[in-house]
């Protein structure tokens, strides 16, 4: 059973940074790519940005220059580091793992943690 485990989440003004860890365990981590998306209020889940199993990197335009993801595969481990937080980056954020298709878009499995709330406010 996939289990993912999603922390670190809380209330930063705006400017601030944030870093968030998801656990996951009944996986082969470092076979998976990982994928971190956010849901805000009354709008649809988007993926924020994703790691492939070699290291690569994707991010929406909107977190562009300000998020960094990375994966340390020793500990099952995927981070996202959250810099110049803006209100709208206010969501409940989920960790995911899946597969990298040929278009070289993210293909999430249908497995979800409880996620962790951020909420950007001054």
């Amino acid at each position: 059973q996939v289990q993912l485990v999603e922390s670190g989440g809380g209330l930063v003004q705006p400017g601030g940074s944030l870093r968030l860890s998801c656990a996951a365990s009944g996986i082969i981590f470092s076979s998976n790519a990982m994928g971190w998306y956010r849901r805000a209020p009354g709008k649809q889940r988007e993926l924020v940005a994703f790691i492939t199993s070699g290291g690569g990197v994707n991010y929406a335009d909107s977190v562009k220059g300000r998020f960094t993801i990375s994966r340390d595969n020793a500990e099952n481990t995927v981070y996202l580091q959250m810099n110049s937080l803006k209100p709208e980056d206010t969501a409940v954020y989920y960790c995911n793992a899946g597969r990298v298709g040929l278009s070289g878009s993210y293909r999430p499995f249908d497995n979800w943690g409880q996620g962790t709330q951020v909420t950007v406010s001054s």
